[in-house]
């Protein structure tokens, strides 16, 4: 019911959200024909539907080594997050991970679920990769090599510094966005990005999942994951678990806001990257991902709901960012709205607040400065959405439409369902709406319609 109470609270999610579910349904009805490429493609949408999504987006042969390059790290990544694993194992398959990508019969069973699917059948993987062009295998192999072992490195090391903590998230994202790079480089549509520029893409993306992720990584079980570098944390707790405690949660917070701080000073170095890129498809690649994350940050800063549960965008402001971001200017907005959400949330008594505020007027100089503000479409509401009942009414229309149209049932047979169910309702709920006797479609004709009813089509359409 929450995805039902967001849209009734920010209608205008209603038209991106049904795009960007068209826009999946698509997506799912692209996969290669040949059984190694569909496992591929198909195994992507499972791990990942918004970067299955994102990844149309590029050229049949560039869309194939960015999804195997994709796969091969998340594999790699599932033999270092399976903690159940013993070291004396995991280390020697980390360092010779990127010698397995060339053999067709190489699997290791661990992980759980799609991830433990992926292990079990590496060797399709493997059956792409050697399709790929010689220019994307050495890019893949290259990274893959420097990620392993930086992996394995990590195994056996504390992130103590604020050092560590950059070079562990090099190690494990920032190497994905210099192979990116190299991936744009090889197929003759980008010149080559500096290291630094590329770093800045991954470290940014992957420190802010990291303070997302606090209570899933600290719960984890066999043993705890942990990756806030105790040079942060030990200024406001004794051990990394105790700021999920209730007793902590002003510490926990200060904390929180110092991770985020540091989280943003990669972002002016995203800007620069992205207003290089010159292909279109590319761009909006780099693009979206960034804008999401930038959100993220922004809910995730002050408060303390990171340390009770899972804080992310909804699924309506996600799909209005894929839908808006097409050219730089949409990057500068975007971030340019974020950065003064985050900004009005900053506590002028929390230890980090000069330091937080200076960077984000860095950001919003640089958006300011490219020149591009004006009239653009705010992802801030700047008060709360009022819903009417006919607004309501007329929502519900929009959505049962959509599901008579793209449903594969009979049109009899749906316009049957919509009738009981409308039927069984209507005296249960206090208010009724209108007659919709005016409507042409048969659906509608002479029906009254209840909340209920609007929440159960909602709910079937929208909270997946």
């Amino acid at each position: 019911m929450g995805s039902v109470r967001a849209i009734l609270r920010h209608p205008d999610d209603l038209y991106p959200l049904i795009k960007l579910k068209m826009a999946m349904r698509h997506a799912e009805k692209q996969i290669p024909p040949e059984p190694h490429w569909a496992f591929c493609y198909t195994l992507l949408h499972k791990v990942s539907r918004s970067f299955a999504l994102v990844i149309q987006q590029l050229d049949t042969d560039l869309r194939d080594a960015v999804c195997i390059f994709y796969l091969v790290l998340r594999a790699l990544d599932t033999v270092e997050d399976d903690t159940s694993i013993p070291t004396e194992v995991k280390v020697p398959i980390l360092m010779a991970f990127h010698r397995h990508v060339y053999d067709r019969e190489w699997h290791f069973s661990c992980g759980t679920k799609e991830y433990k699917v992926l292990m079990d059948q590496f060797h399709h993987v493997s059956t792409a990769f050697l399709e790929l062009g010689r220019s994307y295998q050495e890019a893949i192999e290259d990274i893959t090599m420097r990620m392993g072992a930086g992996m394995a490195k990590f195994i056996c090391k504390e992130v103590e510094t604020v050092d560590d903590y950059d070079e562990y998230c090099h190690y494990v994202a920032g190497l994905v966005g210099l192979g990116l790079s190299k991936l744009f480089h090889a197929s003759g549509k980008e010149d080559l990005a500096s290291d630094t520029l590329s770093n800045s893409m991954g470290l940014f993306l992957q420190k802010t999942n990291i303070i997302r992720d606090y209570l899933e990584d600290i719960n984890e079980i066999p043993k705890s994951r942990m990756f806030w570098p105790r040079q942060i944390w030990s200024k406001y707790v004794n051990k990394l678990e105790e700021l999920k405690h209730e007793e902590n949660s002003i510490k926990a917070v200060q904390c929180l806001n110092d991770m985020v701080t540091n989280a943003l000073t990669h972002a002016d170095d995203c800007l620069k990257y992205m207003s290089a890129l010159q292909d279109p498809a590319i761009f909006r690649f780099c693009a979206i991902p960034q804008i999401v994350e930038f959100g993220t940050l922004a809910m995730c800063y002050n408060n303390i709901q990171v340390f009770r549960r899972a804080v992310k965008m909804r699924r309506g402001l996600t799909a209005k960012v894929i839908d808006r971001t097409k050219t730089m200017p949409d990057v500068y907005r975007a971030f340019y709205d974020f950065a003064c959400m985050l900004k009005s949330k900053v506590d002028y008594n929390d230890p980090n607040a000069r330091k937080t505020k200076d960077v984000l007027e860095s950001i919003l100089k640089t958006c300011r400065d490219s020149g591009t503000l004006n009239e653009r479409k705010s992802y801030i509401n700047k008060s709360e959405p009022t819903c009417n009942p006919m607004l309501i009414v007329v929502v519900f229309i929009i959505l049962a439409t959509l599901l008579a149209y793209l449903s594969t049932a009979q049109p009899n047979y749906i316009c049957k369902f919509c009738l009981a169910k409308l039927n069984q309702f209507t005296y249960k709920i206090g208010f009724y709406g209108k007659p919709l006797s005016n409507l042409y479609h048969p659906i509608f004709h002479n029906m009254r319609i209840t909340y209920e009813v609007r929440n159960q089509v909602f709910t079937s359409m929208l909270i997946k």
